[in-house]
């Protein structure tokens, strides 16, 4: 069993910074891709950013030039550095990884989720 567990999240004002954290626990061969998606009411969730295993990274176009996705192999973590928020960044963030749990298998996994929100 893999399990992912987020930390970070908060209560921020417009223009501020918040970091999240998501940290892999369990037993598997490796990390593959890794990423953080975001979710509103009423809404899909999105890709906000994605980085592989070889740490090529891609971001959702609303933020780019602000959040910055990073990740250690060695601790089996991914981090989301969020600055310049906005309002509209408000959401539930969910790290997600996919995991190779055996030779030639692997399978994706989701954390809890973590709420931020940027109000003044």
């Amino acid at each position: 069993q893999v399990q992912l567990v987020e930390s970070g999240g908060g209560l921020v004002q417009p223009g501020g910074s918040l970091r999240l954290s998501c940290a892999a626990s369990g037993r598997f061969f490796s990390i593959n891709a890794m990423g953080w998606y975001r979710q509103t009411p009423g809404k899909q969730r999105e890709l906000v950013a994605h980085i592989t295993s070889g740490g090529s990274t891609n971001y959702a176009d609303s933020v780019k030039g602000r959040f910055t996705i990073s990740r250690d192999n060695a601790k089996n973590t991914v981090s989301l550095q969020m600055n310049v928020l906005k309002p509209e960044d408000t959401a539930v963030y969910s790290c997600t990884a996919n995991v190779r749990v055996r030779v030639g298998y692997s399978i994706g996994y989701w954390g809890q989720g973590t709420q931020v929100t940027v109000s003044s």
